[in-house]
């Protein structure tokens, strides 16, 4: 698996339980594991995607990557609606502000995998010279 997309998803994962442990000391139980799952609820899905964008493919072609990038997309978003649905079906008490906050704090570790790749071209030098 490509270095950076391993790296998202762990800081994803860290992030995730992170702030679970800090709400989870400010405001108890229900908040912690509320945001954990919704640190799950993005992560596993994220995960989806990059194993279907790095997975070898008979076909190394452009047509293939961007098939398996919808695949990869369309996967994701059906996990996504799958995980909260089970979570707000299954999961009682739940606080809705932590699984959310939660979900979107682990998401928006997403962005740092762009500053970890210009940070990872930076330090590569091209063969041609530039």
């Amino acid at each position: 698996m490509n270095l950076t997309i391993a790296r998202v998803l762990m800081w994803q994962v860290l992030v995730a339980v992170a702030l679970a442990a800090v709400l989870w000391g400010i405001y108890g139980n229900t908040a912690g594991y509320s945001a954990l799952l919704g640190g799950v609820t993005c992560v596993v899905p994220n995960a989806f995607l990059a194993l279907r964008l790095v997975v070898p493919r008979r076909d190394p072609g452009g047509q293939a990557l961007i098939g398996a990038a919808w695949i990869g997309e369309i996967g994701k978003l059906a996990l996504t609606v799958l995980f909260f649905t089970l979570v707000f079906t299954l999961v009682k008490p739940l606080s809705a502000a932590a699984l959310f906050a939660g979900f979107i704090v682990t998401q928006l570790v997403t962005f740092s995998g762009l500053l970890m790749r210009s940070e990872q071209d930076m330090n590569t030098s091209n063969s041609n010279g530039s």
